[in-house]
Parts: structure tokens; sequence; C-alpha cells
């Protein structure tokens, strides 16, 4: 009873966080499913129905033409691996612990941890599945060659950089006007399948429609990455600073909303749900 508290070392709060969002990480990743190779597997199936479904449409609509000369189905899904790193890092934030759940009445948990884990599952979940399809695209059908595979990785994190800056920011807006924040996020997504540029590149749109584009970090990032994954293709109307600068401004505003937002939580918000 006469022992005072003292507070941690550094070293040793920094393996607790640590600690606390690798176990976060596996909540995330167990979500979908109970089994995690299972969960894997949907997740896998998923992005394989959407290359299979866009590799159709392209044949029968005769849109093949219009690819960057080159793998044809590594075209597909370089489009199709950032949209859905971009938008599942978006969900997960969105969906991610707010300050009035339950789970933020155990001491050591926070929105920071519960955020940072669900971001961090997300790309998890993503890159493995990315990794896992590649593999055996490389192994059972046909050899890939990319040009830059560093530079490639880095559009697929700035992807998913800019779906957690734009989900922080839905995320601060959620509890104060839930159903308003669900159909924004859904719009967002769907409009995506569009928006994003996935089906064709910035080198070959008029510049009237490049304006209905260019606004779009996801559609500069998807572009980006086919310049450093073929040597036939130099995009010339995109940029990589673009989507930089607004998930950075994005993530400011969204940690800005979120401090704000923790600071008058109430119980009864889960209640309007």
């Amino acid at each position: 009873m006469f022992n005072t508290a003292t507070a941690p070392r550094r070293r040793h709060s920094a393996a607790g966080v640590l600690e606390l969002v690798y176990f976060g990480i596996v909540r995330e990743v167990r979500k979908s499913h109970g089994n995690a190779l299972i969960g894997l597997f949907m997740n896998m199936l998923q992005t394989i129905v959407f290359v299979l479904a866009f590799y159709v449409m392209f044949s029968v609509l005769g849109l093949r033409g219009s690819a960057i000369r080159g793998d044809f189905l590594l075209y597909i899904m370089s489009g199709i691996f950032l949209f859905l790193c971009h938008t599942k890092a978006l969900g997960a934030v969105v969906g991610s612990e707010g300050p009035a759940s339950p789970m933020m009445k155990h001491a050591p948990m926070n929105t920071a941890i519960a955020i940072l884990s669900a971001a961090l599952g997300s790309l998890y979940t993503q890159i493995l599945s990315l990794v896992v399809i590649l593999f055996v695209y490389h192994v059972a059908f046909t050899p890939i060659q990319i040009e830059d595979p560093i530079g490639v990785m880095g559009m697929i994190l700035l992807s998913w950089f800019t779906g957690v800056s734009i989900g922080m920011v839905l995320l601060a807006l959620k509890p104060w006007m839930p159903a308003v924040v669900g159909i924004i996020s859904t719009v967002y997504s769907r409009a995506n399948m569009i928006a994003s540029g996935k089906m064709f590149v910035a080198n070959s749109l008029p510049s009237f429609m490049l304006a209905m584009f260019d606004w779009n970090p996801l559609f500069h990032s998807i572009d980006q990455s086919r310049g450093f994954m073929f040597i036939n293709y130099n995009p010339h109307y995109s940029s990589i600073s673009y989507p930089v600068t607004v998930g950075i401004i994005l993530l400011m505003v969204g940690l800005m909303g979120e401090f704000f937002t923790r600071q008058n939580a109430s119980a009864s918000w889960y209640a309007r749900r």
C-alpha cells in the first residue's frame, strides 16, 4: 500500500504500444473470418474476381488496344491492386473503434492504436494477397517482369496512405453524422471504380476528360505505378507530389478532427446508429 506509482521507462512503453498494435492488427485481420487463412483467401478471391471481370470487359468491348504494350493482365492488376489497397484502407480506418467504443474502456487501449491497427491490418492483408497472386501468376502462367519494383511498391504505399488520410477525415465526422459518412464512403468507393483511372492511362485522355480525373489522388498513383511497371510508358499528366500533398493535408485535418471528436466523446453515439 506504500508503493509509489512510477512512470514506465520509455523503451517499455514503446514495446507495450507495439504489442498492442500487433494484437490490434491480428484482431483486424480476423474480423472477416475466424480463420486467418480463410480470410486471406476470401480477400484474394475478391481480387481475382475483379481482375477476371475487367479482363472479360476489356476483351468484349475491344479495349485491349488502348492498354500499354506489355503484359495485359499485369496492366489490369496494376490498377486493381492499388484501387483495392486504397478503398480497403479507407474502409478499415472509417470502421475502426471510436472513442465511445467499449474497447476504449480497457486502460492501455486508445483510438490512435485502434486506427493504426486497422490501417496496418488492411495493408498487411492487401500486400500478402498481392504477393501470393503475383507468385502464382508468375509460376503457373507466365513470368512477369516489372521495370522498377521499388517504385511500384512506393505507389502501392502511397495509394494506401491517401486512403488512410481520407478515412481519417470521415472517421472524425462519423460520430456527428454517421449516416452521411456512410453514404459518402460508399459513393466515393463506387465512384473510384471509374474515377481512379484503372481502366485507362492519363496519356491517352484528351484534355477535357483529363480534368475530370486529375483531382483524384488515386488516379495519379495508378498512372505513376504504370510508369514504374512498364518500360514503354512514361506518364506526363500525373505526378507523385500531388497525392503526397493531398494525403498529408487530409491526414492533418483528420487528426485535428479526431482529437476534437475524442474530447467530446459521448456514450450515446453508439445508441444513435
